[in-house]
């Protein structure tokens, strides 16, 4: 028998999308929901052709949240098995500027949470570890 062929990894953009909560000044991160995997994730997506990897981050954050950021620091990369193949994702830090959300196909809520909270909803263990990366030192 052969082995499976696999082909060249898959690679994404996304980031930490905070603010600070307004009481407090404590950061708020961004989770996202999608509806078609019904889980909660970091603001992420596929780069395309011929981006680059911070330009897609920041594509993908206005996409999913309607939030317009300016990164800050790289966070670094996780990857994880998918179907036929390996995805990477490469991930910065992501200060919200100010926007509007407004729910479609492939987001349908954004909520704002504390990183505690936040790391609690998140349904993958590498956006935790991305999650925990990012509050190790938050801004």
């Amino acid at each position: 028998m052969s082995a499976a062929k696999s082909g060249p990894p898959v690679v994404a953009a996304g980031a930490v999308l905070w603010q600070p909560d307004r009481n407090s000044a404590e950061p708020q991160v961004a989770i996202v929901h999608r509806p078609r995997y019904d889980d909660w994730s970091l603001p992420k997506g596929k780069i395309d052709p011929g981006e680059i990897e911070p330009v897609a981050a920041v594509r993908e954050i206005f996409e999913e949240t309607g939030q317009r950021a300016h990164l800050g620091r790289r966070l670094g990369s996780v990857s994880y098995s998918i179907p036929g193949g390996t995805k990477v994702v490469h991930y910065w830090v992501a200060r919200g500027r100010g926007g509007e959300f407004v729910a479609g196909n492939e987001v349908d809520r954004l909520v704002w949470l504390p990183v505690p909270q936040a790391w609690k909803q998140l349904t993958y263990p590498a956006d935790r570890k991305t999650l925990t990366r990012f509050a190790k030192s938050p801004a």
